[in-house]
């Protein structure tokens, strides 16, 4: 029996709102760390690189997830188009939630500085300290963590539009299980 889920598999909807919950968590403390000049900053960024590792570590497992379950389908009556976007801004949102932490590890490498998730746990530096590359990368960092939220937002409009004013299954889905 290959009939189509009506609702996302329970570790798949389990990794959806740990990693909402960590990416908007990501959002805030980069916006603090940008803004601020106090010893607050030295807590954000330790705080901010194992919750970009762990973000990292997650992505991997979500992807594995989500090739090896099925998925719910698109409503029938959506359009052609929103479906398309719908699919093209789910993988963006994938692919920012594996470049981020990528970009800020090599950024931080690129830095010269060790990368430090905690006091005992160094990771290896991913390319060569050099001036440009980190100027680059912390640019890169930047643009791709506002398009990701504005992705985050427009993803938290679809998901209200299909709840509240389609009243299809698609918010449902990702709710809850089976009834």
């Amino acid at each position: 029996m290959n009939a189509q889920p009506t609702h996302f598999a329970p570790l798949a909807r389990l990794l959806h709102w740990l990693m909402a919950l960590m990416i908007l968590a990501m959002l805030f403390i980069g916006v603090g760390m940008v803004a601020s000049v106090s010893e607050r900053h030295e807590w954000l960024i330790h705080l901010h690189k194992p919750l970009g590792i762990a973000i990292l570590l997650l992505v991997i497992v979500r992807l594995v997830v989500r090739f090896s379950t099925q998925q719910p389908p698109m409503p029938a009556d959506m359009p052609a188009l929103q479906v398309l976007v719908a699919k093209l801004s789910h993988w963006l949102l994938y692919a920012l939630m594996l470049l981020m932490p990528l970009i800020g590890w090599a950024m931080i490498s690129a830095s010269g500085e060790p990368v430090m998730l905690s006091s005992g746990l160094r990771l290896p530096s991913i390319i060569a300290a050099n001036a440009h590359s980190f100027a680059f990368l912390r640019s890169a960092h930047t643009y791709l963590a506002y398009l990701l939220f504005v992705t985050v937002l427009l993803h938290l409009a679809a998901a209200l539009f299909h709840g509240f004013i389609r009243r299809d299954e698609v918010l449902d889905s990702m709710l809850r299980g089976k009834d």
